[in-house]
């Protein structure tokens, strides 16, 4: 049985990309992922990997490129406005069909905000940051224990879609201490990774690109890739409490799924029938889920740390049988249980 640590967030990461057979690490400093970088330089060449710090986000998320065109499992990560430097190669990996696992723990914004707590980049990771129609698969942690154990399997995802995965954070789950239990993964070869590139050894060449001149060329490989994120589907996570008897469901993400999670818990013991639908993969969206409930005539209060992001994605999936109120909790601010108190008892007076 694995020995439980006491880490953060950020080394949760870090413990599951090594976990995941990382070989190579890419990064910029930035707070407040720093400790993802730092853990990494330590610690990834001693298992034989390289850890290369670049002149730039954008030197390293082209780096992430060129080592995912090598069939090597990669990874970086940032924090927001690094995140948004690294856009265009991010765009190319997605046009490309390139694997390989990008870290955002969010902080505060528009523009250098500040190093705060925020869930303002829901949009630049769910509808696709950079320029042209792709997707990434977006997983997002909770507790530091599922930062651990969402990195490791982020690289799967990554490999069997060819796509880029990227986990989103934010500065609470990346600054919190918690024990977590490590667990060493089975990994595979990949099955018939016969696209990467190893050189033209007695073999036709391989091309891996994201231009498409030819008549029509480009329209088939888009709809190539529409079929793919549609099999992404298969992937959707969620966490469902307390929604059987709910007769108002809060839906919140990450951090403030959980903060929100307590709250719930105290509202329950004064007879408030308060459920919640926690999503942990925010692309794919659990539509069905929320649909379902709204069907059974639930209400709906979205929850989040921005002024108003994922609640679209929400009111989407109910739109044809029920409402969302929306409760923001501003960026930049540390929320507590109490904070989502009134929130929540004002939606259920509605």
């Amino acid at each position: 049985m694995s020995k439980r640590m006491f880490v953060k967030g950020n080394e949760a990461v870090a413990l599951g990309a090594l976990a995941a057979k990382c070989q190579c690490y890419f990064g910029y400093p930035i707070t407040p992922q720093n400790d993802i970088p730092e853990f990494m330089s330590r610690e990834l060449p001693k298992r034989g990997g390289e850890f290369v710090q670049a002149e730039s986000e954008i030197a390293a998320a082209n780096m992430l490129l060129g080592a995912a065109a090598a069939g090597i499992r990669a990874m970086t990560s940032s924090s927001s406005p690094g995140i948004s430097l690294k856009q265009e190669a991010i765009s190319y990996m997605a046009g490309s069909e390139l694997p390989g696992v990008i870290v955002n723990m969010n902080r505060g914004g528009p523009g250098l905000g500040d190093i705060g707590p925020s869930q303002g980049d829901y949009f630049q990771a769910t509808k696709g940051g950079g320029h042209g129609d792709y997707r990434l698969l977006v997983l997002a942690p909770g507790t530091v224990q599922e930062a651990y154990d969402l990195t490791i399997q982020s690289f799967d995802l990554a490999f069997k879609y060819r796509n880029p995965v990227m986990i989103l954070g934010d500065a609470i789950l990346g600054q919190m201490k918690e024990p977590i239990t490590p667990w060493e993964p089975q990994i595979e070869p990949e099955a018939g990774k016969n696209w990467h590139l190893d050189g033209a050894n007695q073999r036709e060449p391989r091309i891996i690109k994201s231009l498409y001149l030819e008549d029509g060329a480009l329209a088939t490989h888009n709809l190539k890739l529409a079929k793919k994120y549609e099999q992404m589907k298969k992937e959707i996570r969620f966490e469902e409490f307390l929604t059987e008897d709910a007769s108002l469901i809060i839906v919140a993400y990450g951090s403030i799924g959980r903060i929100v999670k307590s709250t719930i818990r105290k509202l329950r013991t004064l007879g408030h029938k308060v459920g919640l639908i926690r999503p942990i993969t925010l692309y794919p969206f659990p539509s069905e889920v929320l649909f379902s409930l709204a069907k059974q005539g639930k209400k709906f209060l979205t929850i989040e740390h921005n002024l108003g992001q994922m609640v679209e994605d929400v009111q989407l999936a109910i739109c044809q049988v029920a409402k969302t109120e929306f409760y923001g909790h501003l960026p930049g601010n540390l929320p507590t249980p109490n904070d989502f108190e009134q929130p929540i008892l004002n939606a259920l007076e509605k």
